[in-house]
């Protein structure tokens, strides 16, 4: 079931996404080559304890992982695409970062993804996370009253197929309120005109994952959450909390 949310909900939500937004900021400024993926974790988890927040990742357990999540912020490197646990991997010169990091406050949670280079960028990594952003942009501008889910699913299929990635299948975006997760789910790809209609107070969690190699396949890793590319390839992920309203999209987890 979908719940559409109030104005004055949506505002609620905007001060959780708020929170997000500085907690990435903070992971991103202290992302230098040496740093260890678990201090990334304190750094965030800080941000949550100074605004008086909970994480809604931390012990989240789906039915498709071994154990709960042990941390407060996923960071996936390079090949991982999302789901990262922060661990003892100290950052390295050129490395690409995925950051995703959620926020329960006052009842309502927010939830965003940046992807960066630490350090020296290369080229191809630079257009990669350059498209996952025009992707998650060409999505929220999809996002209007009167479209479809599909439509949002297309225009982010379209940005990353055109540009030659892959996208991981069974994997996207979803509704997202007083949990992190709720209906509807958001694919990354799909046909235009399809799926559910999009109404004032329909917030979702838009999110293009793609994958550098141009192939859609992706494993698990022994850990049981990271996904990693099956090629090895490098990954990028992006996502914003998008409110839908008259008026048009809202983000409500921009800095």
């Amino acid at each position: 079931m979908v719940e559409l949310k109030t104005d004055t909900s949506i505002d609620a939500m905007r001060e959780a996404g708020r929170v997000v937004a500085r907690a990435l900021a903070a992971v991103r400024a202290a992302a230098t080559v040496g740093v260890s993926l678990r201090d990334l974790d304190e750094v965030a988890h800080q941000v949550l304890k100074d605004a008086g927040a909970t994480s809604p990742f931390l012990h989240y357990h789906p039915s498709f992982a071994p154990v709960p999540f042990p941390a407060t912020l996923c960071a996936s490197v390079n090949d991982a695409i999302v789901h990262g646990i922060p661990d003892d991997y100290r950052l390295r010169d050129g490395d690409l970062l995925s950051a995703d990091f959620g926020a329960h406050l006052g009842g309502w949670a927010g939830d965003s993804a940046i992807s960066f280079i630490v350090g020296t960028p290369r080229p191809e990594d630079v257009h990669l996370i350059e498209t996952a952003e025009r992707a998650l942009r060409a999505g929220i501008a999809a996002a209007v009253v009167g479209n479809r889910i599909g439509d949002i699913a297309h225009a982010i299929g379209t940005v990353c197929r055109d540009a030659g990635y892959g996208i991981p299948d069974g994997f996207g975006g979803h509704g997202i309120g007083r949990q992190m997760h709720e209906d509807p789910s958001v694919p990354n790809e799909g046909r235009p005109g399809r799926g559910m209609p999009l109404r004032h107070g329909m917030v979702l969690a838009i999110e293009p994952m793609l994958i550098a190699g141009g192939k859609d396949g992706f494993h698990a890793a022994p850990d049981g959450w990271t996904l990693r590319t099956d090629d090895g390839s490098r990954a990028a992920h992006a996502e914003h909390t998008v409110a839908i309203t008259d008026a048009g999209p809202r983000v409500l987890t921009a800095l």
